[in-house]
């Protein structure tokens, strides 16, 4: 099943369903940072929501960027997703497999207590940041309260990922139920009705089911209005990497190049490497000669 984010309202446009499956995008985290089951599962759930949010935003240029600053194992984890369908996110300890007493990845535990924060870029200098304290670290009930509180959407936010006994990922996705402007009683009750019969997004993904099929089956009459794809993409390359050896000093681009014969920058973002040998810092050190001399 391609990753896709489908969007519907139902009840006469009062509730909004985003649906989208993100299996193959969080294999390619747990691939490119050797992610733990657990992990797998915690940085899995923060993507597949930011997605959501990404694909809420009004243009191409706008970016939403989403920390969870916890004190668990995982430490901190973070995503960036845009409008375009291009998510990328890190969690700061990768390794970490924690099971609860019900044998299931315990998610919480692993975040532990802390912060949600989110922050939109809407192509300006300042970024509008919003932060809520964590209700349990299971990423889904974080964001439910996070929307409820801090943009007046009651929602339910609904987060799975399946990884099988390989630490491969089987499904991942995630479900949002939101209460638009002018909901009724009526529409806050059938809301209710679904969520209580609600299948784990994750197994009803496992299942073959589609986000058009999921979205389309919650409620009687749901209108389609829209679905993207989703990819795991960083927008790191060659050129913003020398930018930031340009921020360092001559002195320490010197050490680097006759210490280390070069330097050697990771993206946290997707764990790419990009090398610069003793001629790129030299062209780098000549550059930043020439500006301060241009200034004296």
């Amino acid at each position: 099943m391609e990753d896709k984010i489908v969007t519907g309202l139902a009840n006469d446009g009062h509730i909004r369903i985003m649906c989208i499956s993100s299996t193959q995008m969080v294999q390619e985290a747990k691939d490119r940072h050797d992610l733990w089951p657990t992990a797998s599962a915690a940085l899995g759930r923060l993507m597949s929501v930011s997605a959501l949010m990404g694909a809420q935003l009004k243009n191409e240029e706008e970016v939403i960027s989403v920390r969870v600053d916890g004190d668990g194992e995982l430490g901190l984890m973070r995503v960036d997703a845009a409008k375009t369908g291009a998510v990328r996110g890190f969690v700061m300890n990768p390794h970490v497999m924690l099971m609860n007493d019900q044998k299931h990845l315990d998610v919480g535990k692993a975040v532990g207590k802390g912060t949600l924060s989110v922050s939109r870029n809407y192509g300006l200098k300042n970024e509008f940041t919003s932060s809520i304290e964590l209700v349990s670290g299971e990423i889904g009930e974080d964001f439910a309260m996070y929307f409820t509180q801090s943009e007046q959407l009651p929602s339910v936010v609904s987060v799975g990922v399946l990884v099988n006994k390989d630490g491969n990922i089987d499904a991942a996705g995630a479900l949002l139920i939101q209460m638009m402007p002018g909901h009724t009683e009526s529409d806050i009750d059938m809301a209710e009705y679904v969520v209580e019969h609600l299948k784990p997004i994750s197994q009803m993904i496992v299942e073959g089911m589609t986000p058009e099929m999921i979205v389309s089956s919650l409620f009687n009459e749901t209108e389609l209005l829209s679905q993207s794809a989703v990819e795991f993409k960083c927008h790191c390359n060659h050129d913003k990497m020398r930018e930031t050896l340009k921020t360092l000093t001559v002195h320490d681009l010197e050490e680097l190049m006759h210490e280390d014969e070069g330097a050697t920058l990771e993206c946290q973002y997707c764990n790419t490497h990009y090398h610069f040998d003793k001629n790129d810092l030299m062209e780098i050190i000549q550059e930043k000669k020439h500006v301060e001399d241009s200034q004296a």
